[in-house]
């Protein structure tokens, strides 16, 4: 589990969440069309939808948008994990584990479609291997990609990638005109 960032202080404005101890943005607004590529990519399939990080809820949204069966939000940090229960709130499909995504991958059961996006995640380096065990067939899985190129951070092999033009705002985590979306069927 991430020690440092769920002890935490987070300070929650209209279009962004920062870290308090050292000034990180969590999320921010402009994220808005990334996070609305990547729940349209999950949810092609429909089914079973695993989120791992809420957020500001805005991929959350986008994938209760689509026809799904089921939607399971992994969030770890306090302030958003009260957040994300206000949100899943009459959304009979919705489930918030409060937890790490990392104490709970082998024991939550396999979806069709998972996005990852976490923040101060201790455990990113277990994401890859850990697909397997969160996984079925065809399973389309895409993950928030900082590199700022077609870059596979996490050496999973055949990923595509989608081009899609942004324009951020003033941050300290992505300053690219271009942000490649990947896209990953198992």
């Amino acid at each position: 589990m991430s020690d440092w960032y769920v002890s935490s202080s987070l300070t929650f404005e209209s279009d962004k969440i920062i870290e308090n101890d050292y000034g990180g943005e969590v999320m921010m607004s402009w994220e808005d069309s990334l996070m609305s590529a990547s729940a349209a990519y999950v949810t092609q399939g429909g089914g079973d939808i695993l989120e791992i990080g809420f957020g500001m809820g805005i991929s959350a949204g986008y994938m209760h948008s689509h026809s799904i069966s089921s939607h399971t939000i992994i969030e770890n940090h306090p302030q958003i994990i009260s957040k994300s229960i206000e949100w899943a709130s009459g959304k009979s499909n919705v489930t918030i584990v409060s937890q790490s995504w990392y104490d709970v991958r082998d024991s939550i059961g396999t979806f069709d479609g998972i996005f990852y996006d976490t923040y101060g995640d201790e455990d990113v380096n277990h994401f890859s291997s850990s697909l397997s065990s969160l996984t079925k067939n065809r399973t389309k899985v895409t993950w928030w990609n900082n590199e700022q190129s077609a870059t596979n951070y996490y050496n999973i092999p055949n990923v595509t990638y989608q081009s899609i033009s942004v324009n951020p705002t003033e941050n300290t985590y992505f300053n690219s005109s271009t942000y490649y979306l990947p896209k990953k069927e198992f």
